[in-house]
């Protein structure tokens, strides 16, 4: 499973743990779920911190390989190429 993947099921699992303990609570929905995302959040930062940086990696190795492919493409439209 990609850490993309993983870092946003966690994320979204931490959200729907921590407004399922705040239902009991007697307040009003809408603040229920704005503690639930800061919560949520706070938590996730200290606990999700590999799986972050996992995805972090990946999404800045798609990117070198984008702007290295970007580079070759256009080296080759303009006859540069090694080829």
């Amino acid at each position: 499973m990609s850490p993309t993947v993983k870092y946003t099921l966690a994320r979204l699992g931490l959200f729907v743990v921590v407004f399922a303990a705040l239902l009991p609570v007697p307040m009003g929905l809408f603040l229920k779920l704005i503690l639930a995302l800061a919560f949520s959040a706070a938590v996730s930062w200290f606990f999700l911190r590999t799986w972050r940086d996992q995805m972090a990696q990946q999404l800045a190795d798609s990117v070198d390989k984008r702007r290295a492919d970007k580079a070759k493409l256009r080296s080759a439209l303009a006859g540069d190429d090694d080829e």
